[in-house]
């Protein structure tokens, strides 16, 4: 893998190759590797790396970019002749500011202070595939002592991102991961569970195997009920693939081109008061870069307080463009808060460390369970989309363990539903919430959200399976 050093003497090349006012380089990289297994055997173990130089050039407002994965001469030479050449001829942009010096991007005028953890585990880049296989094993072992066929994946890898630029910015940041995902198949049901860590010490295969298995031991032979608005205690999984259709919203972007349901809602009350979100990439249970595609370090964000939307991220030019908007008065705190995208892009910023406040009486899914006259308990959500964006009114499915519950107790696999749902609806009635845990799911990223149970949760449709 590329060291920081390294990367520094490849910048150095690069920068006498320019004759560009400014210059930035993005390095990425990383070694990873897959076992996938179906039929309960494995089918597939892969391994890649692949390491890439993007260079920006800047003349005065114009600028581009270029990427390569080839170091040798005369490719770094193509690449910063291709960054020049687009550069020159593009259109001004009068938004486009000076590469950030490194006192600018440590946020010296920002509230950043805490350091995220280190996220890199020698053990999970060392996961061989004899180590991947055995997880298989234990999970296969699980599914033949039920009678069921398994699927999924194992995977883990190293990666690398940094940033050097010509106003003497110099930002790295390595980690690992792992991941495993496990569906389990019966004649008329499914399981499903997912986990991921930088630490693979914290995957347990067997664990997540078991709870697959039970899921499609428990929804054998479900039954239809009737559509319509019930209670509903959606696993962890299942809330961050709904709620992460909301974040893209968050952005300074979003708002000055009124593209975002939080425009003329900043500082409004629109969830609930148990309610409260941070966006934090020194969290525990997070990943993930320390500073955004120009260098900025991230800063914690609060971006909705007991139910109060509190504020949007911002890079560095659409907090200079906000400055001067007519929103400029109504959208709380504006500053460069280092969530920015590699420049030029056309979508700004995004929250990317999503991190749900634990309630001050969190409970288990069991306890939600236990209290609940008649419910449906999900374990996880598909093929959502938006169907009306002001109200962020979303439609999807239910899929792999959809159950009814009655009278405090589970009473057997249902059939899966479609729902119509609106977010800031659903968000105002969460009833009850479980600890915060690092989830992962299908339809968005990684995030740190508790189980929720919610009331008047809208399903329209019964589907056939």
């Amino acid at each position: 893998m590329l060291t920081q050093q390294q990367a520094g003497d490849i910048f150095d090349r690069i920068k006498k190759l320019s004759s560009a006012d400014e210059i930035e380089v993005l390095f990425s990289g990383e070694r990873s590797a897959l076992t996938r297994f179906a039929n309960n055997t494995i089918h597939q173990n892969i391994a890649e790396e692949n390491h890439v130089v993007s260079v920006r050039t800047a003349f005065g407002t114009k600028t581009a970019r270029a990427s390569t994965n080839r170091f040798d001469e005369e490719s770094l030479r193509q690449v910063v002749r291709s960054a020049e050449n687009l550069a020159r001829v593009q259109h001004p942009d009068p938004d486009l500011l000076p590469m950030p010096d490194s006192r600018e991007a440590r946020g010296a005028t920002g509230n950043r202070t805490e350091q995220p953890p280190s996220r890199y585990f020698e053990s999970t880049a060392a996961t061989s595939p004899e180590q991947r296989a055995d997880g298989v094993k234990k999970i296969v072992t699980i599914a033949d002592r039920h009678g069921l066929t398994t699927a999924g994946t194992f995977s883990s890898g190293e990666s690398f991102e940094g940033i050097f630029n010509s106003r003497g910015l110099s930002n790295w940041h390595t980690q690992t991961s792992s991941q495993i995902s496990i569906t389990m198949l019966a004649a008329d049901s499914s399981g499903w569970q997912k986990g991921s860590s930088p630490d693979v010490a914290h995957l347990d295969p067997l664990a997540l195997a078991e709870t697959a298995a039970r899921k499609a031991l428990d929804s054998a032979r479900p039954r239809e009920i009737p559509p319509g608005k019930y209670t509903v205690i959606l696993e962890p999984a299942a809330v961050l693939d709904i709620v992460g259709f909301m974040f893209w919203d968050y952005s300074g972007m979003a708002i000055l081109d009124q593209r975002s349901f939080l425009t003329g809602r900043i500082g409004t009350k629109l969830f609930g008061d148990n309610i409260t979100i941070v966006d934090d990439v020194a969290h525990p249970l997070q990943s993930g870069s320390p500073f955004d595609g120009e260098g900025v370090q991230r800063q914690k964000v609060s971006l909705v307080e007991n139910g109060i939307v509190k504020q949007v991220v911002y890079a560095r030019a659409t907090a200079e463009r906000m400055k001067r908007s007519e929103f400029k008065d109504n959208v709380g705190p504006i500053a460069a808060t280092g969530h920015g995208f590699a420049l030029p892009n056309e979508m700004g910023e995004m929250p990317l460390n999503i991190v749900f406040a634990s309630p001050r009486d969190p409970q288990t899914v069991k306890q939600m369970i236990a209290s609940s006259e008649r419910a449906v308990l999900v374990t996880r959500l598909w093929y959502i989309r938006e169907v009306e964006p002001f109200d962020k009114m979303l439609t999807g499915m239910t899929r792999d363990g959809t159950f009814y519950v009655e009278n405090g107790r589970v009473q057997g696999g249902v059939r899966n539903f479609r729902f119509n749902e609106s977010l800031i609806h659903m968000l105002s009635n969460v009833e009850a919430m479980g600890a915060p845990v690092r989830a992962s799911g299908e339809e968005s990223f990684d995030m740190v959200v508790p189980a929720m149970k919610i009331n008047q949760f809208n399903f329209t449709e019964v589907t056939k399976f």
